[in-house]
């Protein structure tokens, strides 16, 4: 048949014409769509959803090559667009998944405020008096190194020896409970 008549048939949605044109070619298409997907229930339906398509929009159908050609590079375009599917499926299930480890990993680290709390004070009461004192005045309390040194008459350079030796104290104490980012923010 000529395939100027079998477009134009086409475009005016003639069942004889498309039944004609989709048993001519789908075995073909299978086969060659099979070559891109690896797979054969996969290359039917591309191929199925390719004459479904066709047949709703055939009325917009602009072939400029050969039938043949439009017809097999479609199906390769659908099988194409198929595997990037796959391919951003894979990739986001992988994602998905490492989000999931993620958060399980992280709710080892989730203390409510007061456990936290409970944790640091443990840690407090573990540093030597001075060294201990000086850390409550400074991290607890809030105060500058100069009144910290002022109120207890030692050097401001003690103050921040004593501070420095109680946060890697702390960091120590802490380290199997809290991640170190969390010890980095909380004791800088």
């Amino acid at each position: 048949m000529d395939e100027k008549y079998l477009i134009a048939e086409l475009k005016r949605k003639n069942k004889i014409v498309f039944d004609f044109v989709f048993n001519f070619y789908y075995s073909g298409l299978c086969a060659y769509a099979r070559r891109w997907v690896d797979n054969g229930d996969t290359a039917e339906d591309l191929v199925q959803d390719f004459f479904f398509n066709l047949w709703v929009h055939s009325s917009d159908l602009k072939i400029s090559s050969s039938l043949k050609s439009y017809f097999f590079v479609s199906v390769k375009n659908k099988a194409i667009n198929h595997l990037k599917h796959v391919k951003v499926k894979e990739e986001y299930g992988k994602y998905v998944q490492d989000e999931v480890n993620r958060q399980e990993e992280s709710a080892n680290w989730e203390f409510t405020e007061p456990e936290l709390a409970e944790l640091i004070d443990r840690g407090v009461q573990k540093l030597p008096p001075r060294c201990r004192e000086i850390f409550i005045l400074s991290r607890l309390e809030g105060k500058n190194n100069d009144s910290i040194a002022q109120s207890l008459g030692i050097s401001k350079r003690t103050v921040e020896v004593q501070i420095s030796n109680a946060l890697k104290i702390l960091r120590m104490e802490l380290k199997d409970y809290l991640p170190i980012a969390l010890l980095l923010y909380l004791f800088k």
